[in-house]
């Protein structure tokens, strides 16, 4: 694979990385790759037609229609991310299943919409040559990525409760980079464990499990696996207990004898199976309809708003000197920080002057808010109260660092003060806006009780409940009811 070496050493993946481009550009693989099996069905089968597919109506229709079923059959499937340590073979059969559910969309569509001057032997090699082109290009993705995470990228952090039975699946995720999964740190009474790995990887015994609690406040940990050829049923209860107030996944090994144990996810890491502990919204389908939403609804309102978005940008400029855009350090998913982007409302040295104003705070707990801030500009003072301040973080969102809805990003200064209870809303992506943000007077609203409502959003997450949100959003706006 010496082009994708080439790619590598170009710093092609880490430029796609950097500016939030990789989810955009597999998206648009998937959607080339089904488009030029529509082109050859269309020759193989119309070759004294017109040169492409999409200058015939009826095929443009058609490609149109099932286009946006195809990629949510193949997010549905779980094959339009690329897999950590899935096998080709699988791969290879989740897509097959995903064209089998295509063609039998496509015969629907063609008796349903009356389309019977489509060949229906162009529907079955569409599907086919779907097939085998999605295929390729995430086989030929698969490849780049086990590269570039084999180089300390896209990594996910765990934490292991272990005894000797691990030792083979400890040493197949140190050998395999690739995998893209990091140790933090391993809890185990194995004499043999500690001889291996103490001098690389931080090794507790079991007994001091109950630091496992302040590592996960202190750290970014994504998952906490428990890997005991014997299940101790306190400590999994504990554990559990645990994850489930910060919002991290926990994962339980197991054997067929034993997987009816729970109505837990099942997952694979490598060749193990694992029984997925989550506290967090996990429905494939409603979180795949919630993703596109995100895409499509920031995409077509930053076109939308564009001009609107041009205006406020003169305005701060010629108010008051100083950039138009305001960035700021804040913290995403599971402690992960990020940029996250504001119309500036407040005069250039602002950040300097919050020491001063500090004696000022009216609000509680580790936010810092004043009514009449006197760094607030004049236009600033607008775009607070109709939120739309706010509207640069749609880029966020288009980057995948946010989401349309969700919990509001803290600073990094405030998640060090946060208690451990309040620490879960930090297991979910950080959202444009809330329950917080849809509140008449919210800057009344006392910390704690801004905290059970983000709380509250996560545990009773739906899509009904995002666009009830995302209307009374919208109200908010029009209404100034921000302050």
């Amino acid at each position: 694979m010496d082009f994708i070496n080439y790619l590598d050493r170009l710093k092609i993946i880490p430029f796609l990385k950097k500016w939030k481009l990789l989810s955009i550009m597999l998206g648009s693989i998937d959607i080339i790759a089904i488009a030029l099996a529509f082109q050859i069905s269309f020759y193989l089968n119309y070759p004294e037609d017109v040169a492409f597919f999409f200058l015939k109506s009826r095929t443009l229709k058609l490609f149109i229609l099932i286009l946006p079923f195809w990629l949510v059959i193949l997010y549905l499937i779980q094959v339009a991310e690329i897999p950590r340590t899935k096998r080709y073979r699988v791969l290879f059969y989740q897509y097959f299943q995903s064209t089998i559910l295509v063609v039998t969309l496509l015969l629907l569509f063609y008796f349903v919409f009356k389309l019977y001057l489509i060949s229906r032997l162009f529907l079955i090699e569409s599907a086919l040559f779907g097939l085998l082109f999605l295929f390729l290009v995430r086989s030929l993705e698969y490849k780049l990525f086990k590269i570039y995470r084999a180089k300390g990228y896209n990594y996910i952090n765990i934490v292991i409760i272990a005894d000797e039975s691990s030792f083979a699946f400890i040493e197949s995720l140190l050998s395999h980079k690739d995998w893209g999964y990091r140790i933090i740190a391993i809890f185990t009474a194995s004499v043999k464990l500690k001889e291996k790995y103490e001098k690389a990887i931080i090794l507790l015994p079991d007994e001091y499990l109950a630091v496992l609690n302040d590592l996960m406040e202190v750290d970014i940990i994504d998952e906490v696996l428990y890997f005991k050829s014997k299940v101790i049923p306190s400590e999994v209860r504990n554990t559990v207990r645990s994850c489930e107030e910060l919002g991290v996944v926990f994962s339980l090994n197991y054997t067929e004898q034993n997987n009816k144990l729970t109505n837990a996810i099942k997952s694979e890491i490598g060749n193990q199976k694992f029984l997925t502990f989550i506290n967090i919204p996990h429905n494939s389908f409603a979180l795949t309809i919630k993703k596109i939403m995100d895409i499509s609804v920031s995409l077509f309102m930053i076109v939308v708003l564009s001009p609107f978005l041009l205006a406020i940008a003169i305005l701060i400029k010629i108010t008051s000197p100083g950039p138009v855009v305001f960035s700021q350090s804040r913290v995403g998913l599971r402690g992960r920080q990020f940029s996250l982007y504001k119309f500036r409302t407040m005069i250039a040295n602002a950040e300097k002057l919050k020491k001063e104003l500090e004696a000022d705070n009216e609000a509680d707990g580790p936010v810092f808010k004043i009514k009449d801030d006197p760094r607030v500009t004049f236009i600033g003072k607008f775009l607070r109260r109709t939120g739309l301040d706010e509207l640069p973080q749609l880029f966020n969102i288009l980057q995948g660092e946010m989401s349309l809805i969700g919990p509001r990003p803290p600073l990094p200064s405030e998640t060090i003060q946060y208690k451990r209870w309040q620490l879960r809303r930090l297991s979910v992506k950080p959202g444009l806006s809330c329950f917080w943000q849809i509140k008449p007077d919210r800057n009344n609203i006392k910390f704690e009780k801004w905290m059970e409502l983000d709380l509250a959003y996560i545990d009773n997450w739906s899509l009904r409940l995002d666009f009830i949100i995302l209307l009374k959003t919208i109200k908010t706006v029009f209404l100034r009811t921000g302050l």
